[in-house]
């Protein structure tokens, strides 16, 4: 399973990071994602650091869902897991398919997002600006790229941090908490 090198940052300057990002890549793709994440009864997947989320995305001209899997953390300081990910024809089939099995909904809520997708030094990579309205419409960035392999994750956890500082975002704004647990403390108890 490839690796998601991933390092996500609260964003400052939003209006500033998004004139850079569609100077250097264009336009990007404005979409919301609905995201319901699932977990055993006993709260023994999301316990273990794994994950169990479907998507919806939508965008001005389509709408998808995916399933993803994503495993423990293998890297602490980024949070970068392993991941599996795939499109689904049928959500609500899905839905009942991960009901029937026994997991439950967890949490679920919506992300605001613009997508740039590019190449560079070899590698595919997806800046995403992340607005969620639960979340006093705080802006994040997400950088991110695959690794084929633990070894690899150094190389591309290298890259990323490259094009975050050269968006203007630092170690200082980095961070790795969830947005499930960002979203489920902001709510009332």
């Amino acid at each position: 399973m490839a690796i998601e090198a991933e390092l996500k940052a609260v964003v400052r300057d939003p209006e500033g990071v998004l004139k850079q990002l569609e100077d250097r890549h264009g336009v990007g793709r404005a979409e919301v994602y609905r995201d319901t994440y699932y977990d055993a009864p006993d709260g023994s997947l999301m316990g273990a650091d794994r994950e169990l989320r479907i998507r919806t995305v939508h965008s001005s001209d389509d709408t998808r869902t995916v399933l993803t899997y994503k495993g423990a953390r293998v890297d602490e300081a980024s949070g970068s897991k392993p991941e599996a990910e795939t499109r689904v024809e049928d959500a609500e089939a899905v839905h009942e398919i991960v009901r029937g099995l026994g997991f439950t909904p967890r949490i679920a809520f919506e992300k605001r997002c613009r997508n740039y997708s590019f190449r560079r030094d070899g590698r595919t990579l997806l800046a995403t600006l992340v607005r969620v309205p639960e979340l006093d419409d705080a802006t994040f960035i997400e950088v991110e790229t695959e690794a084929a392999t633990e070894i690899d994750l150094a190389s591309a956890l290298t890259l990323v941090r490259t094009v975050l500082n050269e968006l203007g975002i630092g170690e200082d704004d980095l961070t790795t908490e969830l947005y499930t647990d960002a979203v489920a403390a902001a709510r009332p108890a």
